[in-house]
């Protein structure tokens, strides 16, 4: 039985990476489950995100093939095999993020984003993706606070730098990603407490593996 692949993406400051961990250990209490995330999850893939993470200047292009070179090791040694092997995988972002952060954002359009991650993921998309939506002010000012702790964003200080108006375009790209996409992408309110963000996480899941034939988590 082939696995299912589950996506929490957002814009920085929205809680990703807490509530991608908390859904991992909720759901280990009904299945095989491997957390991962994005850019990262590979040793050629840290490799690739300390560059990103760094503050070297570079083109919107070169930023686009960065990801989609570390999203391609991630599928092929860490995604691919798991599903293989009827494992669930959480990913901390995946296509869907390059999408609202270069293809929107830095303007090079979907269609050109979506054509280069085609050939790194080799087709692969998310069972379902949770998006996490938080106005940019709210956002970046939690990101701001976690500054100096570990793991805390997804994309790094380079794009946090950005500002608000590019943080906006971020928003409202992943919004039309979500309308676009409805039957795959739930849009969340992630200004919320954690609590009340996770819960919504556990009750959206919970329906997805149920509708799929999977035993919901025993805690549930």
């Amino acid at each position: 039985m082939r696995g299912l692949f589950i996506t929490i993406e957002g814009p920085d400051g929205s809680g990703k990476t807490t509530q991608a961990r908390l859904l991992s250990e909720y759901l280990r209490g009904a299945a095989d489950v491997l957390y991962s995330r994005e850019p990262g999850g590979t040793v050629v893939g840290e490799q690739i995100r300390r560059i990103l993470l760094g503050d070297a200047a570079m083109s919107a292009q070169t930023e686009m093939l960065l990801f989609a070179a570390s999203r391609a090791q991630f599928v092929s040694e860490i995604v691919d095999p798991a599903l293989r092997a009827g494992r669930i995988v959480v990913s901390e972002r995946f296509v869907d993020s390059s999408l609202a952060y270069q293809g929107y954002a830095r303007g090079l359009g979907v269609d050109l984003v979506r054509m280069v991650n085609a050939v790194a993921t080799q087709g692969l998309q998310p069972d379902l993706t949770l998006l996490l939506d938080i106005d940019p002010g709210v956002g970046l000012g939690r990101a701001q606070a976690a500054e100096g702790k570990e793991g805390q964003r997804g994309t790094g200080d380079r794009l946090e730098q950005e500002g608000i108006a590019f943080q906006q375009r971020v928003r409202e790209g992943f919004l039309s990603i979500a309308q676009e996409e409805p039957h795959r992408v739930r849009v969340i309110d992630a200004s919320r407490a954690q609590r009340a963000v996770h819960g919504d996480i556990v009750r959206i899941v919970d329906e997805f593996l149920r509708a799929r034939g999977w035993r919901a988590s025993s805690s549930s």
